[in-house]
């Protein structure tokens, strides 16, 4: 079965043209055209990618995102208005996978779409055995992260981040090199890679394994048990 794609826009034209272009590439479609049903189609219709409009009428995107994140790890592309790089740093941060900036070209996003869906499918293709760094094992197979056996909630750039890192304990890699193996088919720029890796430590912290992702100043990151 094709790949269902919600689309959370407010606007009615542009809602009609990308669920014309989604139908178009074979993708099904649900649209919503605020945040609270937005959320209602999300918990009903479990769809494998939401396109979600920032500036939307009561519960706005970045909040919507919030809820979608707490939920789970559906890959989430942001569709904003705001091309200021501090705004999209912060829907990065909150664990969308892409954005895009309003005025776009449909198949600009239909593109990123694609590209998503395919990263996000990959890892389910993965035949690796589980990586394991110190207490924090991350199956790529299974698109799993444990500490000492408690699952990490991780968005789905944020897994593709560690899993990288986690091939080559020990090893510094740059943000250039981070953000090509994480994102390789978005325009996202270096700072994502700090977003992500921000959250990503955060969550190493919360399940009471600090001290494994190192920052390496004027390289990038490095993952390492002890030291």
């Amino acid at each position: 079965m094709s790949a269902l794609i919600l689309i959370v826009e407010d606007e009615p034209q542009l809602a009609e043209v990308l669920e014309a272009y989604a139908r178009q590439e074979g993708y099904r479609t649900e649209r919503a055209a605020d945040g609270l049903s937005a959320l209602s189609a999300f918990r009903a219709a479990s769809p494998d990618l939401i396109l979600l409009d920032v500036m939307l009428p009561g519960k706005n995107g970045l909040d919507v995102l919030k809820a979608v994140r707490e939920g789970g790890s559906t890959p989430v592309i942001l569709v904003t208005a705001r091309a200021e790089e501090t705004d999209q740093i912060v829907g990065l941060e909150l664990g969308a996978d892409d954005y895009v900036v309003k005025p776009f070209r449909p198949r600009e996003v239909m593109a990123r779409v694609k590209a998503v869906l395919r990263r996000a499918s990959a890892a389910l293709d993965a035949t690796e055995k589980p990586l394991r760094v110190g207490p924090l094992e991350v199956d790529p197979r299974a698109v799993t992260a444990r500490v000492d056996g408690v699952a990490l909630s991780l968005t789905p750039a944020e897994f593709r981040l560690l899993a990288h890192l986690a091939e080559s304990p020990g090893r510094a890699f740059t943000r250039e090199e981070l953000l090509s193996a994480a994102l390789p088919d978005s325009d996202a720029l270096e700072r994502v890679v700090d977003a992500h890796l921000a959250s990503v430590r955060r969550k190493l912290d919360a399940a009471h394994a600090p001290g494994l992702l190192h920052t390496v100043r004027g390289v990038g990151y490095r993952l390492e048990a002890g030291g």
